[in-house]
């Protein structure tokens, strides 16, 4: 039924269904002749490959004879003489080996059916056996008894094996396979100073990161299961004692005592008074600690003799407690991480998050990591601040770096999480770790065989980001400059924080390097890598940024390159180049482009050339109309005899007036000139990093002469659509225009920009209301995630623009200027920059909302009703209360509105079902009775419930209804109605 070979000796065992294992030694294989025959060519074929031969080589060295029924499985022990081996019997028996003999040490009773697999952990004295009963069982060596079983419903287990390496095992049932670990791999472990406390094999340990000297402690083999590694280890430095914690028998606890001297053996725990049940338990004073009582949901506070001195009962369903502070506790319930003060026994916060697995503070205390399975949600010590960071994967562990860095572990990663959220990667891991410390380069770790191991790291990258974050400019150069930072995630990184000038420091890539050059406006650099790449698509990008910044000479060269006729024309225009658009016309003339000839000469003011231009295209009247507008009779006349007519034709044409279309005169050329901008400082990163740019190309070579655009023979001909299929202006190199500019002298010292109104209202404000009307869409929705849990937005979207909106107004003191927008604040008197704040919604506005929306339920619009209700709780989200009494009567309005909209969508649902649905139709009734409305709506909803019952023939509930309405004292005649339904459920007191 099995075989297998003995790990270290020339064993192999073997269970069969003849009751019996089997133990055959192969030494003899290793000087067997047939085994050199076999891997030779001279032996005859057969002799050594077939299974007739085995007995040549082989024999039975023991049979363990007492299983009752066949024997299914037999393995050996990874270290010791021993076989265990599983049958139809329903038994596990342990056998014993020596040089000479093998007899049977005990047997092991538990399963239900038949044994199919059996084998020895290979860590630990455990016996694990999966049987045809759908369990697997784990056994005590030591004992013979069953310390635990896993079961399946539907499926039963036929082979089990073990990771050569690994805490894993492997269990193949009827539908597939299953992989499990049987203990905990994650050592308990707390960091003091220099020092490293942690637990391996049941003892508590001392570890010093310095002199890397580690000496055992302290035993805890006597604290729950000896196979059930202990949680959570947390140390007492004040005291030198110790709480260690363990998942055994619903969670145990220990508090023991440190030795002063590391030196000697450690002692065993012999503290039995200080041991109790709790599930969680960590030190909240020099002489107290906590104990969270999970079942009762008590948290009891304890001194050092383990005697109970306060009973707490937390605010929330708490799952676990970690230290928040001095006298402060952090409870972690299923949703969210609260801040409680035990003293004063209240909340101080509350911060929205996945189960919280583990907390970890930095050096100082003031941040807090709090871990999840798959999150990590960075905080201050209030919670008042916090990002979150989302894994794939599951996170092993964290420790703070000393410069404020949160460094995390994952499966098959170590990663590093800034402050504000970004997260990257080190370095990549062959098996995961446990993060004790972060010193310098140097990660100080435990493997999952709880053995303290040091890993060093490159932390250039997250320093450099952090530097970034935090306005640290020197540190960013000097990183720069001492580092080897590459990248596409670092560019990115920069991009991504507005940092493009630093990001052009790092390219090489003369795509990356344009792309990068136009979103921070260095339109040198793009010039030179776009003369590199020479694609119209960049030279297109590059004409709309350089217009953008007018700097027309590089809008001129763009045209150029890209052939764009008629925008450069149009350039010329604007610029006031008269003899460049008399060139462009030769250049239209060379393309054989009416059209362009046309337009040229129209910007030109060259009427003449405009005649020309209709006379070649056959648009005589037209020639002859322009011709005869602008006083040129003789061209006239010549186009009349050209097209066969004389002035006695035109009789019946209007008189003609002079045309007055002509190009306005050029006051100030500007074509040696840029426009003008707001002459500012170089940043830090610009006069820092000279290298980081590339030499700009002189301004006389921006623009090619327009002269060497024209044929020389002044026809276009063959030559011309030639020229165009090249790809070229297919002419010689433009000769430099020399262009002689004065030098100005800088009049006053740059214009520097202030903080923007919009950036005081996020500042100063904490409600969404105002964030939205700076304009602040993100933090605005963040805060109300956080505050309200909203997670649509999309409602909201129109309240959003109508709330922006409302708080600005734009005034145009001159229609040739853009209008100037003024920011509308609540409280205009103020004059700091830090208590501004932008007018809002109000609450009194709000309650003229509720009212007009209760005058559709008085008149019996529930449509209605339910849409003004549901538009009233978007608008509360932000609306701001500027006192305590407005909050106090925001939430008050937040509840009507509640009820309202819940009793409307009530009614509107039951009105809408079919009439024969009578137990439907009772039941939404009834709701709509318990819903807290203004009483003269109520006495509609018990009337309606009146209704309902009395024709359902529930005189009961309907005298119950009724009793109810008398309470809101309705007119006489309601309250006569109501009296003759009471009497009625008096007289019948049933429900049908």
């Amino acid at each position: 039924m099995s075989a297998f070979f003995h790990p270290k000796e020339d064993l192999v065992v073997s269970a069969a269904m003849d009751q019996t294992v089997r133990v055959w030694d192969i030494s003899s294989l290793r000087k067997s002749p047939s085994r050199s025959t076999a891997m030779g060519t001279g032996g005859p074929p057969g002799a050594a490959g077939t299974f007739d031969a085995f007995d040549s080589f082989s024999t039975v060295k023991y049979v363990l004879e007492g299983h009752d029924r066949g024997v299914n499985f037999a393995s050996f022990h990874p270290t010791l003489p021993l076989i265990v081996s599983g049958g139809d019997d329903r038994q596990i028996k342990l056998w014993r080996m020596s040089d000479n003999k093998a007899w049977e040490v005990d047997t092991c009773r538990g399963h239900f059916n038949n044994v199919l697999s059996v084998l020895f952990h290979p860590k630990h004295e455990l016996i694990v056996s999966a049987g045809e009963d759908k369990t697997i069982r784990v056994w005590d060596m030591a004992k013979r008894s069953a310390i635990q079983t896993f079961r399946r419903e539907h499926d039963r287990f036929w082979v089990l094996v073990a990771h050569p390496e690994l805490n894993l095992f492997a269990a193949g049932h009827d539908n597939g396979l299953i992989v499990f670990k049987l203990e905990r791999e994650r050592p308990a472990f707390t960091v003091y100073q220099d020092q490293l406390y942690y637990i391996r094999d049941k003892y508590v340990r001392q570890y010093d990161f310095n002199s890397q000297a580690d000496n055992g402690l302290l035993s805890v083999r006597k604290l729950g299961s000896a196979y059930i590694q202990p949680k959570t280890l947390a140390y007492n430095p004040a005291e030198r004692c110790v709480l260690v914690t363990t998942t055994s028998d619903n969670g145990l606890f220990e508090l023991a005592s440190l030795p002063r001297d590391t030196a000697g053996e450690a002692k065993d725990l012999n503290t039995e008074g200080k041991r109790g049940p709790g599930s969680s338990v960590v030190f909240v004073a020099r002489n107290r600690f906590a104990v969270l009582d999970k079942t009762n949901q008590t948290i009891e506070i304890r001194d050092l003799n383990n005697t109970v001195t306060k009973v707490v009962k937390p605010p929330v369903q708490t799952n676990e407690i970690f230290y928040g502070g001095t006298a402060s506790l952090l409870l972690s319930t299923a949703t969210s991480v609260v801040l409680f003060d035990i003293q004063q026994q209240k909340s101080l916060a509350e911060i929205n998050s996945p189960p919280v697995k583990y907390a970890v503070w930095n050096t100082d205390g003031s941040t807090v990591a709090l871990l999840s399975k798959h999150t990590i949600t960075l905080a201050n010590k209030t919670l008042s601040h916090s990002s979150l960071i989302h894994e794939t994967i599951r996170i092993k562990s964290g420790a703070w770096d000393d410069i404020g860095v949160f460094v995390y572990s994952t499966l098959n990663h170590i990663k590093y999480a800034l402050p504000q959220g970004d997260n990257g990667i080190i370095r990549t891991l062959d098996q995961p770790v446990y993060l004790a410390r972060i010193k310098g380069k140097n990660i100080h770790c435990l493997d999952r065989s709880a053995r303290p191991r040091t890993i060093t790291m490159d932390p250039t990258e997250y320093k450099f980001k952090l530097a970034l974050v935090r306005k640290n400019y020197d540190d960013v150069l000097k990183i720069i400059q001492t580092s080897n930072l590459v990248g596409q995630s670092i560019i990115g990184y920069l991009q991504k924080k507005g940092f493009p000038e630093i990001a052009l420091h790092f390219v090489q890539d003369k795509k990356t390097r344009f792309e990068l050059a136009l979103e921070c406006g260095n339109l040198d650099v793009a010039m030179e890598t776009a003369r590199a790449l020479d694609r119209v698509e960049l030279w297109s990008r590059l004409a709309e940024q350089a217009l953008a910044q007018g700097n027309h000479k590089i809008v001129e060269v763009a045209y150029q390159k890209t052939k764009n006729f008629d925008k450069l024309s149009f350039l010329y225009v604007a610029t006031g180049s008269s003899d460049k658009l008399a060139k462009m016309q030769k250049i239209a003339a060379s393309r054989k482009d009416p059209l362009s000839r046309f337009h040229n000469a129209l910007y030109a003011g060259d009427i003449e050339a405009r005649i020309s231009v209709l006379r070649d295209v056959d648009m005589l009247p037209l020639a002859y109309l322009t011709a005869k507008s602008n006083g040129l009779e003789e061209l006239a006349q010549d186009i009349l005899r050209k097209a066969g007519k004389t002035e006695a034709d035109l009789e019946d044409l209007p008189s003609i007036s002079q045309s007055r279309l002509s190009p306005p005169k050029v006051v100030t050329p500007t074509t040696s000139l840029v426009w003008p901008q707001i002459a500012t400082t170089e940043n830090f990163f610009e006069k820092a990093l000279v290298d980081g740019r590339l030499p700009a190309a002189p301004e006389a070579s921006y623009v090619k002469d327009l002269d060497e655009m024209v044929d020389e023979g002044g026809s276009g001909g063959e030559n011309a659509g030639e020229e165009e299929e090249e790809g070229d202006w297919g002419l010689d190199e433009p000769e430099e225009e020399a262009v002689a500019e004065e030098e100005e002298e800088e009049v006053g010292a740059a214009a520097t920009e202030g903080v923007s109104e919009l950036e005081l209202w996020v500042r100063n404000s904490p409600f969404a209301a105002d964030h939205v009307a700076a304009g602040s869409f993100e933090t605005a929705m963040q805060l109300l995630n956080r505050q309200s849990g909203v997670v649509n937005f999309e409602p909201l979207k129109e309240m959003f623009l109508a709330t922006y909106r409302a708080a600005h107004i734009y005034f145009s003191p001159n229609p040739a200027l853009p209008p100037l927008q003024l920011h509308l604040r609540r409280n205009p008197e103020v004059s700091s920059p830090t208590r501004v704040l932008p007018v809002g919604r109000t609450v009194k506005s709000a309650m003229d909302e509720f009212q007009s929306a209760c005058k559709f339920v008085s008149a019996n619009k529930l449509p209605e009703a339910i849409t003004a209700f549901r538009a009233l709780l978007h608008t509360i989200l932000l609306t701001v209360a500027t006192d305590q009494e407005e909050a106090q009567k925001l939430r008050e309005l937040v509840t009507s509105t509640r009820e309202y909209l819940l009793a409307m969508i009530v009614e509107e649902t039951r009105r809408g079902l079919a009439a024969d649905d009578h137990k439907r139709q009772l039941e939404l009734a009834a709701y709509f009775t318990h819903c807290k409305l203004l009483p003269q709506h109520a006495r509609n909803a018990f009337r309606t419930g009146i209704q309902a019952a009395s024709k359902a023939k529930n005189y009961a509930t309907a005298a119950r209804f009724a009793r109810r309405l008398v309470e809101l004292n309705p007119d006489k005649a309601l309250l006569a109605k109501a009296k003759d339904v009471i009497a009625a459920g008096d007289r019948n007191p049933r429900d049908a």
